[in-house]
């Protein structure tokens, strides 16, 4: 319970300060701590971060399970599209299917799913929601969700350009780089300042979801946010967390996939649906939501498993 409370101040403070901070500074801010994340920040944290984490286990089995939980919210999702057209005899346009799906299926398993694990499990299992996120997420959302993107939404389809963002994607690289250089021993002032170095990029990242937060100002699509929100943080980790045991997962390392699998819709959601042309309320509307819904559901997480 202590670690929960110390949890919810950093959680809701940083994201408070982004909020704070989106409103009133410039709106080149948040686009350029992003990309200082994105290139600089993330791949520190990552390879700080793994040098305390507990390779020994059978984390490869990790993104596997990612994958499930991609699978099964996009094919929960399309059953509920397929419901409600039964029982309305009403149908949604085919961008909103596309929105609705991708926020059932993909998570922020990065900038809000590794603090959460770090700050309820700890280090020695962090390697786990790195392969949750890295091999599984990331793979979700630019491979599959490209694929339903560009079968629901308007825009082209750049093959080339999505293969290249993957293949350059630093997190990627110094996901392989922290993996070799975990073998390699530091003096203890380097490990020290490494360490923090990583946490503040994770503080900074938490700030950066509030000041994109701060710069949503659509509540529409409310009703298919909430069943998708559903979907997406409630039946998919239900019903897969309670299947972990059948794959050998127990313990922390099961808490660890449980807590990725429950984590809101990413950005990337809201990326696609921009250039893709998919309903962008929709895309909003979850996100933000899907963020003030982690604080309630977090803590059912934590006491089932």
């Amino acid at each position: 319970m202590t670690n929960l409370l110390e949890l919810y101040v950093k959680l809701v403070g940083l994201i408070l300060l982004g909020l704070f901070l989106g409103r009133k500074l410039p709106a080149t801010v948040p686009p350029r701590l992003g990309q200082f994340l994105f290139w600089v920040g993330v791949p520190i944290s990552i390879v700080a971060f793994l040098r305390q984490a507990d390779l020994s286990a059978q984390i490869w089995i990790a993104p596997a399970i990612a994958h499930l939980a991609i699978f099964l919210g996009a094919f929960l999702a399309w059953l509920a599209i397929k419901g409600q057209a039964y029982l309305t005899h009403t149908t949604f346009q085919h961008p909103t299917q596309g929105s609705f799906i991708l926020a059932a299926m993909v998570g922020n398993t990065g900038y809000i799913g590794f603090p959460v694990t770090l700050a309820m499990v700890g280090q020695d299992y962090f390697a786990w929601a790195l392969f949750y996120d890295l091999l599984g997420s990331l793979f979700g959302a630019y491979g599959l969700g490209v694929a339903l993107a560009s079968r629901f939404g308007y825009g082209g389809t750049n093959y080339w350009q999505i293969f290249q963002a993957i293949l350059i994607n630093p997190a990627l690289w110094s996901f392989g780089f922290g993996l070799l250089f975990c073998q390699i021993s530091l003096p203890i002032s380097v490990e020290f300042y490494l360490e923090k170095l990583g946490w503040i990029a994770v503080a900074l990242s938490l700030v950066l979801i509030g000041m994109r937060l701060s710069l949503l100002t659509s509540w529409q699509r409310l009703p298919q946010a909430t069943v998708s929100l559903a979907i997406k943080m409630l039946l998919v980790p239900l019903i897969l967390g309670s299947a972990l045991s059948f794959f050998g997962i127990t313990g922390s390392a099961a808490k660890v996939i449980v807590l990725q699998m429950a984590m809101p819709p990413a950005f990337a959601t809201m990326v696609l649906a921009e250039t893709f042309n998919l309903d962008r309320d929709l895309a909003v509307t979850s996100l933000a939501l899907g963020v003030i819904l982690l604080l309630l559901t977090l803590p059912v997480w934590l006491w089932l498993f």
